[in-house]
């Protein structure tokens, strides 16, 4: 079970340290991709967003930005931020705060970034008490879907299309999406550019590093 829109109720109950969405009264969406770095995956979607000149943030696995190294240099190559979704891909409400924090700080160690997103959205007020200082903790408040097996790569279009000026926006960039990812992906930013949206990575967030 998960929204794909995130109900503005939910954030506000939320820690104010949680950050779902970017103030803007311009046409600017904020993409982000969950899981990577992994082979000829991430490429294809770099590729796709450089036909669209669209930028956008990856939060990566720290077990797999230290098996491919040279995937993380290409992602911040072409322009792209990077950001920690801790080292092995933990649910916050599973994990001691204490083997939680050490396994973002692991993350850490192939990841520059103070950036982090909590793998599935699940972090507890103890893990956020002990990161907020470090890191800026990045949710969503657009599901794109892509990493279920059920649902249609047309309802997945749906999901996404449903984007507005400052939204922060989720695809996964693993293997379990990739077929919805690199359909739905391009119909995606060719639909927001010929709006004159522009697709941003979290750039704005660089300047308020706590």
């Amino acid at each position: 079970m998960y929204l794909v829109k995130t109900p503005i109720l939910i954030s506000k109950l939320m820690s104010k340290s949680l950050i779902w969405k970017i103030p803007t009264n311009e046409k600017k969406i904020y993409l982000t991709f969950d899981d990577g770095p992994i082979p000829n995956l991430t490429m294809e979607i770099l590729a796709i967003l450089a036909d669209y000149q669209a930028k956008a943030t990856f939060f990566c696995v720290g077990e797999n930005a230290k098996n491919y190294p040279e995937l993380i240099h290409r992602i911040q190559k072409d322009g792209h931020l990077i950001g920690n979704h801790s080292h092995n891909h933990l649910s916050g409400w599973k994990t001691p705060a204490k083997d939680y924090i050490n396994n973002v700080k692991k993350a850490s160690e192939y990841i520059d970034s103070y950036l982090f997103r909590p793998p599935y959205g699940q972090i507890n007020y103890q893990q956020i008490k002990h990161l907020k200082d470090d890191y800026r903790i990045i949710m969503w408040n657009i599901l794109s879907g892509d990493f279920d097996k059920q649902l249609s790569n047309e309802q997945c279009l749906f999901n996404v299309l449903q984007s507005k000026a400052g939204d922060i926006v989720v695809f996964h960039d693993n293997e379990k999406s990739r077929e919805k990812v690199l359909d739905v992906l391009p119909q995606y930013l060719a639909h927001f550019t010929k709006l004159g949206y522009e697709f941003c990575s979290l750039t704005p967030l660089l300047k308020t590093k706590k």
